[in-house]
């Protein structure tokens, strides 16, 4: 399989997951008549719609600043689109790929709904107080994994080739 198509492969599969994940919550599973879903001490499932852009960040609803991330978003994926294409490494194309399936995921939110779903909560109770992460997603965590891949290659991926 050729990088990149193991990058074009790599964004379909986190698509389809967040997708998939999203729509089941929602309309099987029902989490927003459940509420809070305790899954493990430390893990909730917990429905929260994000009108912002990353931890919630830029709170807006108004029609112009939707439209605004939108148009963020589309030319993101067209230059991380880009750069996959033109990558030299099976690990940043495939980390490049889930980045763009997780961008195209939250973009697909954002126009069904409006904002972007939300269900993933991580939680610590230390001294009494409990401590929570950010609400999130299977597409923040591919996006979160493929930055760090491209991190991980670019520091210790394949060396450079030297002049002669």
């Amino acid at each position: 399989m050729t990088p990149l198509r193991a990058g074009v492969l790599a964004a379909m599969v986190t698509l389809v997951a967040d997708q998939a994940s999203k729509l089941w919550l929602l309309n099987v599973f029902d989490l927003a008549r459940r509420g809070v879903v305790k899954v493990m001490p430390f893990f909730d499932l917990v429905l929260a719609w994000n009108i912002g852009i990353s931890f919630g960040w830029l709170q807006n609803d108004s029609q112009a600043a939707q439209f605004a991330l939108m148009a963020v978003k589309v030319i993101a994926v067209i230059a991380l689109g880009i750069w996959m294409a033109r990558s030299q490494t099976r690990l940043a194309t495939i980390a490049l790929g889930m980045i763009i399936g997780g961008a195209i995921g939250n973009g697909i939110d954002r126009l069904a709904y409006g904002a972007v779903v939300d269900f993933a909560l991580l939680h610590v109770k230390i001294a009494g107080n409990t401590y929570n992460w950010y609400v999130f997603n299977l597409a923040d965590v591919a996006i979160v994994a493929g930055v760090a891949a491209l991190l991980y290659d670019s520091f210790l991926g394949v060396p450079a080739a030297k002049a002669p």
